[in-house]
């Protein structure tokens, strides 16, 4: 259960119709989670698989595909933000994020234009725009955060990316406190385990310890983050459930990452898995020497971790983009 008096905050990486009018209020009311996330993906096979939107699909002939998908999307993100609104309220989250199209993410104006249309359609406060973070995204951060709406950077691997997007944030932030806004936020998303299945078994042979990378790649952010004492902006850990299969505890990622001042966003059974056994105390920060050592070693073998992060970039990038292509093509 979630202590309301620790500044750490639990958001489920899932929506789905029948899901967010059942379990997903009974987690809110039992205090697990305090906010959610949404990503083309989890979209895509919400849609396609669940029967959830066949009467609403119904009424939505004659429509273009994304027509339909933004119609069932706007319709799950109200609903789930309806439902978190009172933690919203009383200031303890409540938030919930949906992603602009991901074929915009190269494009300042056509993102920009389409997260306020669908932050105007959705009509709540507690709803974050996801924004990869590409060049163009750091441009719509900032206008998106100086007009109030609230924004999820997304795809963040590296510490220069992470480091453009808090000021990219930073500055749209003074620019909507300074003309009397009150309440817009910030979470820049550090992607933490696909680090570890990239590059575990190349570290395993080299005798190179694993499941590390992503950790310390994240709690490098995060002291970024921290010490640039920004209130309105958090370090948001994503991509934190462990595959079938994989050597590690199902909580890992929650576990090895709890930290004041920050969230953590995962599939429901690594929640579940954590609930069993939270943290009693923070791991973060993480002395800045430990992790250089870990990447020093990893300079030593040989991987470029700049390589890495242009890798993972690109692969996050396509996948949302195939995985929202799909979508469409099953609407049409």
């Amino acid at each position: 259960m979630l202590d309301r008096d620790i500044p750490f905050s639990l958001w489920l990486d899932f929506v789905e119709r029948d899901f967010i009018k059942t379990k997903f209020v009974e987690l809110i009311e039992k205090r697990i989670i305090n906010g959610a996330t949404s990503n083309p993906s989890i979209f895509a096979s919400a849609i396609m698989h669940s029967p959830a939107y066949k009467e609403q699909l119904s009424s939505l002939e004659g429509k273009s595909a994304k027509e339909k998908y933004e119609a069932l999307a706007i319709e799950d993100i109200k609903l789930a933000a309806q439902a978190l609104r009172p933690l919203y309220d009383e200031g303890h989250d409540g938030y919930i994020s949906i992603e602009v199209d991901p074929f915009l993410s190269h494009d300042t104006k056509a993102t920009v234009r389409e997260a306020k249309r669908l932050f105007k359609a959705i009509g709540e406060p507690n709803v974050m725009m996801k924004i990869p973070a590409t060049p163009e995204g750091y441009s719509a951060m900032r206008q998106l955060l100086s007009t109030g709406i609230s924004v999820n950077a997304t795809l963040i691997f590296s510490l220069l990316q992470a480091k453009k997007c808090l000021r990219a944030m930073k500055k749209g932030l003074s620019v909507f406190e300074n003309s009397g806004g009150r309440r817009a936020r910030g979470v820049i998303s550090v992607f933490v385990s696909r680090f570890d299945r990239m590059l575990d078994p190349k570290l395993e042979a080299l005798g190179i310890e694993t499941a590390k990378t992503g950790i310390y790649n994240a709690a490098r952010i995060y002291n970024m983050i921290e010490e640039s004492h920004t209130p309105s902006v958090r370090a948001l850990f994503a991509s934190t459930g462990v595959k079938e299969g994989e050597k590690l505890p199902e909580d890992y990622y929650i576990s090895e990452l709890y930290a004041s001042h920050a969230v953590n966003t995962a599939p429901l059974r690594t929640i579940y898995a954590y609930m069993e056994h939270p943290q009693e105390s923070f791991v973060l920060p993480i002395d800045k020497s430990i992790i250089s050592a870990h990447f020093a070693k990893l300079k030593e073998a040989g991987i470029v971790m700049s390589e890495v992060y242009e890798t993972l970039l690109e692969e996050g990038l396509r996948s949302f983009e195939v995985s929202f292509g799909q979508m469409l093509e099953s609407l049409k």
